[in-house]
């Protein structure tokens, strides 16, 4: 559905030509895609073999029968075609149009794109999904909305991470505390999801859009994963879970789980009981050590591996690091300096 979405969206040739058709008050029947499983479907019509321009879909459409495009929409492939799908196929649809195009995407597999002359509508079938194509200015309304939501939720999650990295420091951190911040960059996830799908039928309406979306969410997936590397327990008996299977558990809550903590504990491999919630765990130093400038992922899995937890990273000494494969004196000293420089900033932060 996504990808077709982006051939039809705003700025694409294909898009102009649906909406001269509209506007022709016409209607139309657009088959996006050939073979030899879509052949035997077909019935009259002509065989054309042209390349495919906006002007020539507007003026084919005028024809009593289905266009049939390449997928890549460069060629019209027929035009004036019966289209004959198995009738026993279920459908929702009443127009003949519409029935058509649903039997036919579900048949072939290929998108089908309907214009409605009586309604005035473009609905695409993809798999036997129907999407009804919206007008720009109202899609942009909706991500607008949901941009300015995933301002202020980033807000909440930049105030909440930063409240974790100084527990971190103090070794105070609790299961809620996780939580909390598991929670907020999910939910973060989600909604930029959602932009993301706007800014597929935006088309070249949303390239702002899909800047400001970058921005808000750079570094998200990155810390999601270093906070489950952090702080999934460690495999014990039954109740064992890997940091993937930690993230896969958090993807599929629903939005009402997402917003109960316990929950949330629970995805990440806690018993979920709500007494958990007030445990104390120390975190291994990933997320930490991912701070440090110039630092590789090979180097941070060995300094974890070596001291263990984040607490004896930061009492350990220059000489201490050096002792670590692959860490020499001058990456040592950056490392000391790194930790120590965020340490103090993240203290600094929650109590001044």
């Amino acid at each position: 559905m996504r990808a077709t979405l982006s051939a039809v969206a705003p700025g694409t040739a294909l898009r102009d030509g649906l909406e001269r058709v509209l506007r022709g008050n016409t209607g139309g029947l657009i088959l996006l895609g050939m073979d030899r499983h879509v052949e035997p479907l077909c019935t009259g019509g002509f065989v054309l073999d042209v390349d495919f321009t906006a002007t020539r879909l507007r003026e084919l459409c005028k024809l009593d029968g289905a266009l049939i495009i390449d997928r890549d929409v460069t060629k019209i492939v027929r035009a004036g075609v019966q289209l004959v799908p198995d009738p026993s196929i279920p459908t929702e649809e009443t127009g003949t149009r519409h029935r058509t195009a649903q039997r036919i995407s579900i048949q072939t597999g290929y998108p089908v794109v309907s214009v409605s002359q009586s309604m005035r509508l473009i609905a695409l079938y993809v798999d036997g999904q129907r999407r009804v194509l919206e007008d720009s200015a109202a899609i942009l309304s909706r991500a607008n909305q949901a941009l300015a939501t995933l301002e202020r939720y980033k807000l909440r999650l930049d105030e909440v991470a930063g409240t974790l990295s100084a527990l971190e420091i103090e070794d105070l951190v609790t299961v809620r505390d996780v939580s909390a911040v598991a929670q907020r960059l999910e939910m973060v996830r989600r909604i930029a999801t959602e932009i993301a799908e706007y800014v597929v039928e935006l088309g070249t309406d949303g390239r702002l859009l899909s800047l400001q979306l970058d921005e808000l969410i750079a570094g998200v997936e990155p810390e999601r994963e270093l906070v489950a590397r952090d702080y999934v327990p460690e495999p014990s008996g039954r109740r064992s879970r890997t940091v993937g299977e930690a993230l896969s558990e958090l993807d599929r809550l629903t939005h009402s789980e997402l917003l109960e903590l316990p929950t949330v504990a629970r995805a990440l491999g806690y018993s979920g009981a709500p007494e958990t919630l007030d445990s104390a765990v120390s975190p291994r130093g990933f997320r930490l050590l991912a701070k440090v400038p110039r630092l590789p992922g090979t180097v941070i899995e060995r300094l974890v591996e070596h001291f263990g937890g984040l607490q004896k990273l930061l009492a350990a000494s220059v000489d201490d690091l050096q002792t670590v494969d692959g860490v020499g004196e001058a990456r040592a000293r950056s490392v000391r300096e790194g930790l120590s420089r965020l340490a103090e900033s993240s203290i600094l932060e929650r109590y001044v």
